[in-house]
């Protein structure tokens, strides 16, 4: 098998769910309890550093603080790595271009799955970054899928708790419900066929396949299976 590194801390809770998904899906796999688990190297990078440098726009710099720290995760015996959140990949051709490491995109297997259950038009929910930003809607654009977000008030009351709320390991019931109602407007508004959990805490609120009779994407779970195929890959 080979080595996986996850570049996280964006935040800790999702970093925490992708190690657990990802020897939950080996437990699957192996249906033996011989806990043949891959080597996993995970570097836990300072969040309000990346988050910081993001809201100054100061793109260049923040690419090169994530360069460097994947560049450990080589020197500790990587063979192919991921970023464990949604809102750096905005920055993934840059950090893939200087990286002497393969990265799987979060996006582009988001993009793979939207497509493969027929999905046309895309809600997005995310951090303020990842809505207002098109690297979402050029990925799903190549597959004719339109990416629908939130509008402006809306975008800003989910960044708010993103990062107060759920980035903190806490998640509340009313915070759920009035997610969901933002989803149901955009059901109706939009005609949606599906939900992308654009940023790796929502699957842990959101822990169910669907949702307003809508498929809820699991950007985490997606990634896992990638992870694990590539993992397991001659």
């Amino acid at each position: 098998m080979k080595t996986i590194g996850i570049l996280g801390g964006l935040g800790p809770e999702a970093t925490v769910d992708y190690y657990k998904e990802i020897i939950k899906a080996f437990d699957k796999m192996n249906g033996d309890g011989s806990l043949n688990y891959p080597e996993i190297v995970v570097y836990s990078v300072t969040m309000a550093k990346f988050i910081g440098l993001l809201q100054d726009e100061k793109y260049t710099e923040a690419s090169e603080y994530l360069i460097q720290c994947l560049h450990k995760i080589k020197s500790a015996g990587a063979n192919f790595a991921v970023l464990s959140a949604n809102t750096p990949h905005l920055l993934f051709q840059e950090i893939q271009a200087k990286v002497d490491l393969p990265l799987i995109s979060i996006v582009e297997v988001c993009a793979e799955k939207a497509q493969a259950i027929g999905a046309k038009r895309c809600a997005l929910l995310g951090t303020k970054f990842t809505m207002q930003s098109d690297f979402y809607k050029q990925n799903f654009l190549r597959r004719n899928i339109e990416i629908i977000v939130p509008d402006n008030a809306q975008i800003e009351w989910i960044n708010s708790k993103l990062f107060k709320e759920l980035e903190l390991g806490v998640f509340k019931d009313e915070t759920k419900d009035e997610i969901l109602g933002i989803v149901s407007d955009l059901k109706e508004k939009h005609n949606i066929d599906a939900v992308i959990l654009g940023c790796t805490e929502f699957p842990l609120m959101f822990k169910h396949e669907k949702y307003l009779d809508l498929p809820f994407l699991n950007t985490t779970r997606i990634h896992v299976d990638a992870i694990v195929k590539r993992c397991v890959s001659i």
